[in-house]
């Protein structure tokens, strides 16, 4: 027996177990695996009752060892157990607390694990807890805290993962995520763990995944269980009706897909007049079918021929039934699937698309010729792009296409040949006449069953990922909408151009209050009227930086601004003005939150506004709008509703957590979005607020209605403090007569029994304004006193020098062992100790682009990014007036489906006259007066 030794790097925390069947794939030395595939559930209990044998020490993190005869795996990070989980064992079940050793006591966890100690079982229904120092007790997954999510099982899971294959394995094999990490998942979503939260504070339990990543899991891990809870449904169903058999039953529960599982329950389906096998086997044919592959000696088809009765008068009536009764086994079973999906993989396979005749002859001409491309289009399904497939489904849809999937011959003669010869080969010797039945009925299975089977799936996975390819770009588009860097401290004015109703004006103050509104006429020749109108305001209000909204007449009057810029005409000002996407602001401006928000305010002028705080806090304005109508995807018509509603509001979730938010100022809206709030808790936040004065610090949090220690727990690390504002709002209280008595009444108004509040809850901590969660708060001060620091230097250079002395002498490792914590963990303390106040990740992203004034063609310079209009569309190319006089080219080749998002419907795959677009120079040939041009987006 090896000896296990510890490793160098500090334990990390216990991963969640993990099926033992892929542990025998990793592991040389040889193990008793579980016999077959399809594993019964008594077996899987003495499987794990005998191989449960393990000691848990527990200090203030856990670790795993498990001991076995043949080998002692020496890293504890792989370490597996089987999570699949017969009757009441549940994944997330497994707490090392409760295990009672006789030897955890006694011994180190270094020491040599002896073989054969007893363990007692632990108990299913108990949970489970992870934590650093035990966080405040939360309520177990039975009773979870909040909403439950839907569709995640709640407390049925062991019905819903009673399936042939375990969740764990399937879920790895659907992402390409380790199976310990969609384990670790698999209990963290259980436990109502939000995105952001376990991105930022369980790192070490995910393996570092990005929030895509587990946005990805999450969407898998849904599926598989709408999958386990409909094959559930299916199965009670049909024992109720009788119509369940043993094969039917293990058939059911091999089925991973919906597509998989509509094809076996089809034929059992109420209403449908059964098919040929089912009634070849009511005309008694199944015996004589069975005894073909079983015993083909003993077999004469010709006993079987009724003369009076249908389907089975003659000998090749009789035949007939055999073949469908055999082609219907052939095509159910599991391992003749696998082959055929494992043959199909190997092979060239093409999804082809051609016009339809019907719509040759009639239908619109136009809607025909958008989807020219496609008209003769053939491509390999594993170099298909995602867009192709969206638009060849639309066109399908529209009757304008037919689509169909080619397999090659070659496929189908391997797999008879295989199926004859190998999988269904006759156990006896067969005559002539017979083996001509077994190889038809092979070949009716691979056409009239497999083929379309085949089809169905092909078509649904590259749909499903065409349509969640689509959401993620539109997820990535927002995010990176969202975290444009803000520009702070400057007086805005926004202009929302228009011809007939005027360009509306707003002037903001760097504080988002509005200063003023106007309504000018730029473009009815009062242009020079107005513009001393505009100067008189720009003057007045100190106001040198310009917004102009991207929708009609932007063109226009950008061209006017910098004309009057170029003029000096509004010095001493330096005024530059920049475009920003007005997607959305006029949907936004007649919303009940812009009437609550800007009561006395003109709708027109609402979007001025809105077009202003866009560019001075692009997040906290974008969030009031529901995120599909800012208008950053592809197709976003075409893809599962639900699907991208939920992304959408997961990355807005996302952005706002990360970013952070100040509880004292912040407005409901933006709270909303934090992660574990929702509008209910915002909205008691904000009462408390108006009711108690400012928070003080995370603790009080915990005094708001309906914030449970849950929610507390997701939302307390991404909330922050002015440390400034709060010294400030204490020092003043302590000056006033019966200030003491104030602050602990303010402090109690949120418990039910009343108790009076000691006044040292009240008391500002300066972690607060930082990213360190309060469960990280004692490590946090340790690691302090470890560098000699004060909390309240945090974000001093003084404390960067400290942190950086330390972390060279004793590495990030060795300080994480000596602070018996995660290097995770740790890092995040450092970052949210060493970040000056008031940081903001958005500092790293784009900042908008300040101009001054229009190019001509002679300032034409390689890699500018510049707007423009679209003037022409043809075969070879997009024709953009990009204000230079002469219009540019976009080669055709540069027009990808994904550049071509929009928040209209668009069916065109080429750009129509009028679009606004992002373009980016590629060459300017002066001689001949050609502009070379790259598309970045349509705006």
């Amino acid at each position: 027996e090896e000896e296990w030794e510890p490793k160098s790097k500090i334990a990390k925390r216990p991963r969640l177990p993990k099926k033992n069947e892929a542990k025998t794939k990793k592991v040389a030395a040889p193990r008793t695996a579980v016999a077959g595939k399809k594993v019964k559930k008594v077996a899987i209990k003495e499987e794990m009752v005998s191989v449960c044998k393990q000691e848990i020490f527990k200090d203030n993190r856990m670790q795993l060892l498990k001991p076995k005869e043949e080998d002692v795996d020496t890293k504890p990070k792989t370490l597996r157990q089987k999570p699949e989980v017969p009757k009441k064992v549940e994944i997330s079940s497994f707490q090392g607390k409760n295990v009672k050793s006789s030897e955890s006591d006694k011994k180190p966890s270094t020491s040599v694990p002896v073989a054969g100690v007893q363990v007692k079982h632990e108990k299913s229904e108990e949970d489970f807890a992870f934590d650093e120092p035990p966080f405040k007790k939360i309520k177990s997954t039975t009773s979870p805290e909040g909403k439950p999510v839907k569709n995640l099982g709640g407390n049925k899971v062991k019905e819903e993962f009673e399936m042939n294959w375990d969740i764990v394995q399937a879920l790895s094999e659907i992402t390409n995520v380790e199976p310990w990490v969609c384990a670790n998942l698999i209990r963290l979503f259980k436990e109502e763990n939000t995105i952001p939260f376990i991105a930022r504070y369980r790192k070490e339990l995910i393996n570092n995944l990005e929030a895509d990543a587990l946005r990805e899991v999450q969407q898998a891990l849904e599926e598989l269980r709408a999958v386990a809870k409909k094959t559930h449904t299916t199965i009670q169903k049909l024992k109720k009706e009788g119509k369940l058999s043993g094969g039917l039953l293990t058939a059911l529960l091999n089925c991973r897909t919906s597509e998989e599982l509509d094809h076996v329950s089809a034929p059992y389906k109420t209403g449908s007049k059964g098919t040929k096998a089912q009634r070849a086997k009511q005309l008694g044919l199944e015996p004589a079918a069975l005894s073909i592959l079983q015993n083909p000696m003993e077999l004469n088809l010709f006993s079987y021929i009724r003369p009076n009765t249908k389907g089975l008068s003659t000998i090749q009536e009789v035949e007939a039934g055999v073949q469908h009764i055999l082609a219907d086994i052939f095509a159910k079973d599991k391992d003749t699937l696998d082959f055929i999906r494992k043959l199909c993989q190997q092979r060239y396979i093409c999804i082809q698309s051609a016009l339809a005749k019907v719509s040759s002859k009639s239908g619109n001409e136009k809607d025909i010729d958008k989807f020219q491309l496609y008209h003769e289009f053939s491509c390999n399904i594993k170099s298909i792009q995602h867009h192709q497939i969206l638009a060849i489904n639309r066109g399908e849809n529209l009757k304008i296409l037919t689509v169909k999937v080619n397999i090659p011959d070659g496929v189908k003669n391997e797999f008879c040949w295989w199926c004859v010869n190998e999988r269904w080969r006759p156990k006896q010797f067969l005559k002539p006449d017979l083996m001509r039945i077994l190889r038809n009925s092979v070949e009716d299975a691979y056409k009239r069953l497999i083929y379309p089977l085949l089809c169905r799936e092909f078509r649904s996975k590259l749909t499903s990922d065409a349509e969640k390819e689509s959401v993620m770009m539109f997820g990535r588009n927002l995010r990176q909408l969202l975290l444009t860097s803000p520009v702070r401290g400057r007086t805005l004015m926004g202009v929302d151009p228009g011809y007939k109703h005027g360009c509306k004006l707003a002037i903001i103050s760097p504080t988002s209050q509005i200063l003023h509104t106007d309504v000018v006429y730029l473009h009815s020749g009062q242009g020079f009227r107005e513009a001393e109108k505009i100067k008189r305001l720009l003057l007045q209000y100190n106001c040198s930086t310009i917004v102009i909204g991207n929708g009609t007449a932007c063109r226009e009057t950008e061209a006017y601004f910098a004309d009057l810029i170029m003029k000096k005409y509004f010095a001493p000002l330096d005024v530059v003005y920049c475009i920003v996407s007005e997607a959305g602001a006029s949907i936004y401006s007649v919303s009940p939150e812009a009437s609550k928000e800007m009561p006395d305010l003109d709708p027109n002028l609402r979007s001025a506004v809105s077009i202003a705080r866009r560019v001075q806090d692009p997040l906290a304005e974008l969030v009031k709008i529901e995120p599909k109508h800012i208008g950053v995807g592809m197709y976003q018509h075409d893809v599962s509703q639900t699907l991208l509603k939920a992304t959408l509001d997961s990355v807005v979730e996302e952005c706002v957590s990360f970013v952070g938010v100040d509880i004292n100022i912040c407005s409901e809206i933006l709270l909303r979005h934090i992660a574990g709030l929702n509008a209910n808790r915002a909205k008691n936040i904000i009462e408390w607020r108006e009711k108690n004065g400012p928070f003080i610090n995370r603790e009080q949090l915990k005094e708001v209605k309906g914030l449970g220690p849950k929610s507390f727990q997701q939302c307390a690390g991404f909330i922050r403090f002015n440390q400034e504002y709060i010294k400030t709002f204490c020092s003043n209280k302590k000056t006033e007569p019966g200030s003491h008595a104030l602050l602990t009444k303010a402090g109690a108004q949120g418990k039910k029994k009343g108790k009076p509040t000691p006044y040292a809850s009240q008391q500002p901590n300066p972690l607060d304004q930082t990213c360190i969660h309060p469960e990280s708060y004692n490590i946090a001060m340790r690691f302090l006193s470890l560098i000699g620091g004060n909390a309240n230097d945090i974000g001093k250079s003084d404390m960067q020098q400290k942190v950086n002395a330390v972390i060279q002498k004793e590495s990030l490792e060795g300080t994480a062992k000596r602070l018996n914590t995660t290097v995770h963990t740790l890092q995040l303390i450092i970052d949210g100790l060493t970040q000056p106040e008031g940081f903001d990740i958005r500092t790293d992203f784009d900042k908008p682009d300040f101009k001054r004034s229009i190019v001509c063609f002679e300032d034409l310079s390689v890699g500018a990014v510049l707007t423009g209009k679209v003037e022409n569309a043809t075969p070879f190319g997009v024709f953009v007036d990009i204000g230079v006089g002469k219009a540019g080219l976009i080669p055709v080749r540069n027009i990808t489906e994904a550049k071509l998002s929009k928040v209209k419907k668009r069916r065109s795959l080429g750009l129509g006259p009028g679009e606004r677009v992002e373009v980016k120079v590629l060459n300017v040939d002066i001689p001949r007066l050609r502009i070379t041009l790259d598309l970045i987006r349509v705006l």
